[in-house]
């Protein structure tokens, strides 16, 4: 018995409204069952592989899955003698459909080759400035990628209605005005997807970068289409446009390398042993696994009336190392002046002259000075004395 007596017998036995349907459904359920056995046929030959085709090929399973579902059904309403208007609609929604699947098969597939250029590059580490420079560089191309991908699909998705085709040719017939208007709508977002260009060739910033923006400093964490997330010291997160990075100053302490110098000042009386405070200083740092051994320098840098002002500078491979660094030398300076020269703190000097006329004490309740002469009962109570007010 051929599949073509078979077809008529199963014909006879449905009712003629529901036989276009019928076949319609049988087609895409044999149309899925292919598929299924393909791709275990698929995935035994390439088991054991791990190529960047291979990679894209098994996280295509359920796109193509769609599309051998769309795909069978767009052909087999041909051939289903369904009534014009469902026909048509159908195979529009087809359509549509394997659009769309396209693009996210194109989305995929430049996801894993990303993917695959940064596994080697996922252990990121603070000085390896050359790798934070290709991940940035890869990501900003995957989203701007992505965007354009998105915008190409749903421009496809549209030219496929009639309506929207005789608006676009409408438009282009009045394109000066309505581009301008669309220009200026659109600034903002064409403004951040330029900057993202910007930043993708210049690289001002890239991740794990160190960076202080509208005061406050933190680390380049993400780095968006059209934002950057800025992971603040307290986890706190700054989201800022791209643009910023390209129309305004900021500071980034990573740009060329990690390495970082860090400033610690003490105030100190005049008679403080510079000489020995030097020698100290060295002794903490040779102790401390924060600083990298290169910057170690002691200097006075001012001096006023009351205090001197000396300086330390020392050197760290990262600005987090830099800060611990700078506190415990800070705090290991304060314990040793405190124990060995606690007369090198800063204090108030007075001078003592013989001869010279005390100055009188001023009474706290009024502007009297004590011991002036004038008796308490001609002073108001107002003013603490024991006088009255006359009216």
């Amino acid at each position: 018995m051929d599949l073509e007596n078979v077809l008529t017998e199963v014909q006879q036995e449905v009712p003629p409204s529901i036989w276009p349907w019928f076949i319609v459904i049988l087609g895409t359920l044999l149309a899925l069952g292919l598929h299924t056995m393909l791709w275990r046929a698929v995935e035994r030959i390439s088991r054991g592989y791990s190529g960047l085709a291979v990679r894209i090929v098994r996280r295509l399973r359920k796109p193509t899955r769609l599309i051998v579902l769309f795909g069978a059904a767009s052909l087999l309403l041909e051939a289903a003698a369904l009534p014009s208007a469902w026909r048509d609609g159908l195979q529009h929604a087809a359509l549509v459909m394997l659009v769309v699947l396209l693009g996210w098969m194109l989305i995929i597939a430049m996801d894993v080759w990303a993917e695959r250029f940064t596994r080697k590059l996922q252990a990121l580490s603070d000085e390896d400035a050359a790798g934070r420079k290709q991940v940035t560089q890869v990501r900003l191309l995957q989203r701007m990628s992505r965007l354009v991908i998105i915008l190409l699909t749903t421009g496809a998705v549209l030219a496929t209605f009639e309506a929207v085709r005789n608006f676009g040719v409408s438009m282009l017939a009045s394109a000066g005005a309505a581009g301008l208007v669309l220009g200026l709508a659109a600034r903002p977002l064409l403004a951040n997807l330029i900057a993202g260009i910007q930043i993708a060739l210049t690289q001002p910033i890239k991740l794990e970068d160190v960076v202080i923006v509208e005061g406050e400093w933190g680390w380049i964490e993400e780095i968006a289409a059209t934002y950057v997330v800025v992971r603040i010291w307290d986890l706190r997160r700054l989201v800022v446009p791209l643009s910023y990075f390209i129309e305004k100053p900021f500071q980034n302490w990573t740009r060329d390398t990690t390495s970082i110098i860090g400033q610690v000042v003490w105030y100190l009386d005049w008679t403080a042993p510079v000489h020995e405070m030097r020698e100290q200083m060295t002794k903490i740092l040779k102790r401390s696994k924060l600083w990298d051994g290169n910057v170690n320098v002691l200097q006075v840098i001012e001096t006023d009336e009351k205090v001197i002002h000396i300086r330390g500078l020392v050197s760290a491979r990262n600005s987090p190392q830099a800060w611990d660094l700078r506190c415990e030398l800070r705090e290991g300076m304060v314990e040793w002046l405190q124990r060995e020269h606690p007369s090198a703190l800063p204090r108030l000097r007075g001078e003592m002259v013989e001869g010279a006329t005390p100055r009188p004490r001023q009474d706290w309740r009024s502007r009297r000075p004590v011991g002036s002469g004038v008796p308490e009962e001609a002073v108001p109570e107002s003013e603490g004395g024991r006088g009255q007010t006359v009216e």
